[in-house]
């Protein structure tokens, strides 16, 4: 099903990296900024196997992403909580004015930033499995 293995290589290539600077972020606890890239890490493990099936991969949304694939046979259903979790980080994990005071990096904590790694990897590794490199 993947008819295009280097381009969706290079995106899963980027997602790894973006992770481990994710995991960097937690231990500096800078946990706004670990919790935006595990969404990062997220989004283009997911585009990565989106292109790598030939499908033009849109948007920002995981959700939405894990849609696209199930439309094409994947099974992602056990990924959709993951999904929501790292998708409410997308915007508010960055901008000043998605709070109704402080900054972002108040609203953030270690518990959170581990939750949102837990859920990276555990699309990441989807994704893995799916192009035969799990």
């Amino acid at each position: 099903m993947i008819t295009d293995r280097e381009e969706c290589r290079r995106w899963l290539e980027q997602a790894e990296k973006t992770l481990e600077s994710a995991e960097r972020d937690k231990q500096a606890r800078d946990y706004n900024w670990c919790c935006f890239k595990a969404q990062q890490a997220a989004e283009f493990a997911l585009k990565g196997l989106l292109y790598g099936i030939g499908v033009s991969a849109v948007g920002h949304s995981l959700l939405k992403l894990l849609g696209e694939l199930e439309k094409r046979g994947f099974q992602t259903s056990d990924l959709a909580r993951d999904a929501r979790i790292l998708d409410r980080h997308y915007i508010p994990a960055r901008y000043v004015n998605a709070h109704p005071e402080g900054a972002p990096f108040e609203f953030y904590d270690l518990p959170t930033a581990e939750e949102a790694l837990k859920s990276a990897r555990k699309i990441v590794s989807f994704v893995r499995q799916a192009i035969g490199h799990g």
